[in-house]
C-alpha cells in the first residue's frame, strides 16, 4: 500500500510540482510579502522654524531609508488634507523656536502625526520616528537618562529588528501544515469519489493498514519539504539556524503527525475532493490566525487564547522560532513539545476511530 501510494504521488507531474516546488514558491512569496518592516514611508514636513537644527532633523529622517519626504510646507493647516488624501502616511511638524530651545537646553518639541488607517504600519512608523527624534536629541545635547548614565538599548536574537527573521520560520510551519492537509485530505476523498475505496476494502488490508499506507508517504514528503524550505530560509533569506537540527526534525515529525491526523479526519467527513478542499481551508485559516503567525497570542481575548492551546500550529511556531533565532533545544522547549505530542496523539486517535467508522 505504501509503494502504491508513493507511485501514485510521484507519477503525476502536477502532484510533484505541488509537493516539491509549491512549498519553495510559497516560502519565497510569504518571505517577501509578509513583511512588517517599513521602507520609504511617504512623509510630509511642516518646518515652521526654518533653522539649521530643523533641517538637520529632517535630514535625519530622510537618511534612515524608512521615511521619504514627499512634500513640505510652512503651514500647519496643510497637514490634515495631506493625510486625508493619502498623499502621506507620516507628518512631522517642527514648531517655531525649535533651534532656540535646543540652544538654551530647554525641552524642544516636535509633533509627529501618523495615518492610523493601517494600524500596523502606523505603529511601526511611529516607533521608528520616535527613535530618530531620540537619537537626534542625544546627538545635540539632550538626554532622557540621568547624568552619568550611558543608556544603550540592544535587541537580542534579531539585532536588526527585521520582521523577515521572525516571519520566515513561521512560514515553514504553515507550508508543512498545508502540504499535509492537502495531500492527506484529498487522498481518501479521491478514492471514495472514483469508487476505488470499496475495492481497497475488499482486499486483505485492514483499515489501519490502509490508513498507514495513505499517510506514511505523505509524512516522507513532509520531511523532504522541511529540508527544502529550511534550506531556502537559511541560504536565501539568511535566517540563522542557531539551534539543533535534531530538535527541529523531532518537532517537525510530531507536527507532521498532527497534520496527517487532521487531514485524515477531514477526508473521513468529506464525500468528494471538492468538499475536502473547502473543509481544509475552513480549518487552516483559523488555525494560522490563532497560532500567532503575525499577531501575538497574548493580545487575543481570553477565550481565543485558551482555544489556541488546541492548535498545533501555535506550539510548532513557538518551537521553530526559538530553534532558529534563540538556539533553543528540546530541554528548553519541552512544554511545547509535550503539548504538541499530546495534541497529535489525540487528533490521531480520533481520526483513526472516525476513519474506521467511515470505511468499516
Amino acid at each position: 500500500m505504501v509503494r502504491k501510494e508513493r507511485r501514485q504521488l510521484l507519477r503525476d507531474p502536477r502532484t510533484r510540482l505541488i509537493m516539491f516546488v509549491a512549498p519553495v514558491i510559497q516560502l519565497l512569496m510569504f518571505g517577501y510579502a509578509v513583511n512588517t518592516d517599513i521602507r520609504d514611508t511617504a512623509t510630509f514636513v511642516v518646518d515652521r522654524d526654518a533653522s539649521v537644527a530643523s533641517r538637520r532633523l529632517i535630514e535625519a529622517f530622510a537618511t534612515t531609508g524608512r521615511f521619504e519626504i514627499v512634500g513640505a510646507s510652512s503651514r500647519s493647516a496643510d497637514i490634515p488634507p495631506t493625510l486625508d488624501r493619502g498623499d502621506a502616511v507620516v507628518a512631522i511638524e517642527i514648531p517655531a523656536g525649535f533651534a532656540a530651545d535646543l540652544s538654551a537646553s530647554r525641552p524642544a518639541r516636535v509633533q509627529i502625526l501618523v495615518d492610523g488607517t493601517q494600524s500596523n504600519t502606523a505603529t511601526v512608523a511611529l516607533g521608528y520616528a520616535t527613535r530618530v527624534v531620540q537619537a537626534f536629541a542625544l546627538e545635540h545635547g539632550g538626554s532622557t537618562a540621568p547624568p552619568g548614565i550611558d543608556l544603550r538599548a540592544r535587541a537580542w536574537y534579531n539585532p536588526g529588528l527585521k520582521s523577515r527573521m521572525y516571519n520566515v520560520p513561521a512560514v515553514i510551519g504553515v507550508v508543512l501544515l498545508l502540504m499535509c492537509l492537502l495531500l492527506t485530505a484529498l487522498a481518501v476523498a479521491r478514492e471514495r469519489e472514483i469508487g476505488t475505496l470499496e475495492q481497497l476494502m475488499v482486499t486483505p488490508l485492514t483499515p489501519t493498514e490502509l490508513m498507514l499506507g495513505k499517510t506514511i508517504p505523505v509524512a516522507g514528503v513532509g520531511m523532504i519539504d522541511l529540508a527544502l524550505v529550511t534550506a531556502v530560509a537559511v541560504l536565501w533569506f539568511d535566517v540563522p539556524l542557531r539551534g539543533s537540527p535534531f530538535a527541529l526534525v523531532l518537532a517537525a515529525l510530531i507536527y507532521i503527525l498532527a497534520g496527517l491526523a487532521l487531514g485524515l479526519l477531514i477526508s473521513t467527513i468529506s464525500r468528494t475532493q471538492q468538499e475536502a478542499f473547502i473543509t481544509m481551508f475552513l480549518f487552516i485559516l483559523p488555525a494560522v490566525i490563532l497560532a500567532g503567525f503575525l499577531y501575538p497570542v497574548e493580545t487575543m481575548p481570553a477565550f481565543f487564547r485558551w482555544l489556541s492551546i488546541l492548535d498545533p500550529v501555535r506550539h510548532f511556531l513557538v518551537i521553530v522560532r526559538a530553534i532558529f533565532l534563540k538556539g533553543e533545544g528540546v530541554a528548553g522547549l519541552w512544554p511545547q513539545y509535550a503539548i504538541l505530542l499530546v495534541t497529535a496523539i489525540a487528533a490521531l486517535a480520533f481520526s483513526v476511530a472516525r476513519f474506521r467508522k467511515a470505511v468499516g
